[in-house]
C-alpha cells in the first residue's frame, strides 16, 4: 500500500530529519511504500518563519533596533542551515509534491491507501504558537483510512477548550498510537482510545542500520554537547564537566548562534558526520529527545540536564522505560555521574521488547 504520512520533516534540525527517515524506512521494511508530505508553511520558512519566531520573544521585541539586531544575528545562519537541510532532505527522504498551506491540501489532497500522522510534536503548538490542523489530517476525506504513528502532543498543559478541539480532529482517526506516557493520559482526558504507546521511529531503527549513514567515524576522546534549547546552566555544567574529565567539549549544532556557548563548535555537519559525532563521543550532554534517544540506541553514557521549558516530559518519558532517571543531573556542581557507567545490557533486552511491540501494532494499525 503507498502510505502518506505528514510530520514534523522540515524545522532544520536532526532530531526532525532522522525521525522522518526512520519513519520511510520502517514502512518499507513493512512492505508499503512512504511518501513525506512535503508540507512546508510560509510562515515557518525563510525571513518570514524568522519573523514569525520573533514575535514570541518580547526580549527582542520591544523596539526596532532589538528587532533588525536579532535578524542580523540570526537570519545568515538560519539562511544556510535552511539550504543545508533541503538538500539533506532531497537527498534522503521520498516526498510530495511541495504544499505551503491548508488551502494547498485540502485543493490537491496527495493520492494514498493509508494517511498517517508521524511522530515528533506533530499536535503541539507550532512557530505560530497554536497548533495546525494539517498535522491532524484535516485535509483527508471523511472515508479515507487515518491512522498516527508515535504522535506527541510535545507538552501537557492544554486548556479544555483546546483539548476540546483536539478530541473532535483526533476522532476520525482509525487508530493512534502515540510516543509519551504523558500523551496516553491526554487522549484519557479526551475519552479517546489509544492503540498503544509505541517507541519513536529512530528508535525502531537499531545501532547497525544507523551506521550504514556515517562513512568517517570521528577519531579521539571528547564530551559532545547536544543541545536544542537556550540554557547557559548546561552550557556551564558542559564545560565544567568536560574539564573535570579532562576531555576536550565539542558543541554539534544546526544553530549558528550557538557558536558562542562554549566547546569546539561543529555547524551543520551532514546526517552521517552528525551520528558519528554521537557515534565516538565518550559522553554526551544533551537537552533533546532525540539527543537521549540516539545516546541509548548506541549504548553511550550520556548526561540529561532537562530543559527549562515545558517540554520535558518527552525526555522523561523515554528515560523512565529504560528505567535511566538516574541519567538527570539538577545538582550543577555534582559531576560524579562521570563513574556511573550505564549497564546497557538491562537497557537494550527493554528496547529490543519495544522495538518488537511497536513494529506489531504499526503493522496491525496499517493493515488491519
Amino acid at each position: 500500500m503507498k502510505i502518506s504520512i505528514i510530520t514534523r520533516h522540515a524545522p532544520n534540525n536532526y532530531g526532525s530529519l532522522l525521525q522522518t527517515i526512520a519513519t520511510e524506512k520502517i514502512i518499507a521494511k513493512l512492505g508499503h511504500t512512504a511518501e513525506i508530505v512535503d508540507y512546508i508553511r510560509e510562515d515557518e520558512s525563510g525571513l518570514k518563519g524568522l519573523l514569525t519566531l520573533l514575535s514570541h520573544k518580547s526580549g527582542w521585541n520591544n523596539s526596532v533596533f532589538k528587532k533588525w539586531l536579532y535578524i542580523a544575528l540570526r537570519y545568515p545562519g538560519d539562511r544556510w542551515a535552511q539550504a543545508k537541510f533541503s538538500k539533506m532532505r532531497k537527498k534522503y527522504l521520498i516526498m510530495s509534491k511541495r504544499y505551503q498551506s491548508l488551502e494547498d491540501l485540502k485543493n490537491d489532497c496527495p493520492k494514498a491507501d493509508v494517511y498517517m500522522t508521524g511522530s515528533d510534536q506533530v499536535w503541539g503548538p507550532i512557530t505560530t504558537g497554536y497548533h495546525d490542523s494539517a498535522y491532524f489530517l484535516s485535509y483527508v476525506d471523511d472515508k479515507a483510512k487515518k491512522i498516527a504513528y508515535a504522535g506527541s502532543f510535545g507538552r501537557t498543559d492544554f486548556t479544555k477548550a483546546i483539548l476540546k478541539e483536539y478530541a473532535q480532529m483526533l476522532a476520525r482517526y482509525h487508530a493512534i498510537t502515540v510516543r509519551e506516557n504523558s500523551a496516553v493520559t491526554l487522549l484519557e482526558e479526551m475519552e479517546l482510545k489509544c492503540a498503544g504507546q509505541v517507541l519513536d521511529p529512530t528508535l525502531l531503527l537499531d545501532k547497525e542500520e544507523w551506521m550504514h549513514f556515517i562513512h568517517k567515524e570521528i577519531q579521539g576522546r571528547y564530551v559532545l554537547v547536544y543541545q536544542i534549547h537556550n540554557n547557559p546552566i548546561l552550557d556551564r555544567y558542559a564545560m565544567k564537566f568536560a574539564k573535570h574529565v579532562g576531555l576536550p567539549l565539542y558543541r554539534v549544532s544546526p544553530s549558528l548562534h550557538q557558536i558562542m556557548r562554549g566547546g569546539k563548535f561543529i555547524f551543520l555537519p551532514d546526517v552521517g558526520e552528525f551520528l558519528s559525532y554521537i557515534n565516538n563521543a565518550t559522553y554526551i550532554v544533551t537537552d533533546s529527545f532525540h539527543g537521549t534517544a540516539f545516546s541509548i540506541n548506541f549504548n553511550k553514557q550520556f548526561i540529561e540536564i532537562l530543559p527549562n521549558t515545558k517540554t520535558g516530559s518527552r525526555n522523561q518519558s523515554i528515560l523512565q522505560l529504560t528505567g535511566l532517571q538516574d541519567r538527570i543531573v539538577t545538582d550543577y556542581n555534582d559531576f560524579s555521574i562521570a563513574t556511573k557507567m550505564i549497564d546497557y545490557t538491562f537497557v537494550n533486552g527493554i528496547i529490543k521488547e519495544e522495538r518488537k511491540k511497536s513494529y506489531c501494532i504499526l503493522k496491525r494499525i496499517i493493515e488491519e
